[in-house]
């Protein structure tokens, strides 16, 4: 059982940055593939980013790109979401997520944090 914690949400302004982080409790941390996914209100959640176990490979959703960067540090077991050029667009509630396998698909992470909320005034 991983459990996952996620933190750095608050409220910024339009143009701003924000840094999540995600802190898991499992020592097997560098055998998942991590992801970030959000869920805006009245929406469905939505695939952000992800990484590979070693964290050579990373992949973003298209409206991210250039602006969000993921990033994992395997013996700290954690993982990083850098938000740079945050828009009004991009407030949700932002979940991590831990995969065996590297996907974008939801229904392929086993665990996954709380959420952690960001909002962004314009």
């Amino acid at each position: 059982q991983v459990q996952l914690v996620e933190s750095g949400g608050g409220l910024v302004q339009a143009g701003d940055s924000l840094r999540l982080s995600c802190a898991a409790s499992e020592g097997t941390f560098v055998t998942y593939a991590m992801g970030w996914f959000r869920q805006a209100p009245g929406k469905e959640r939505e695939f952000v980013a992800r990484i590979s176990r070693g964290g050579a490979y990373t992949h973003y959703a298209d409206f991210v790109k250039g602006r969000f960067t993921i990033s994992r540090d395997n013996a700290k077991n954690t993982v990083v979401l850098q938000m740079n050029s945050l828009t009004p667009e991009d407030a949700a509630v932002y979940y991590c997520a831990a995969s065996p396998v590297a996907t974008t698909l939801q229904r392929l992470y086993s665990y996954w944090g709380q959420g952690t909320q960001v909002t962004v005034s314009s």
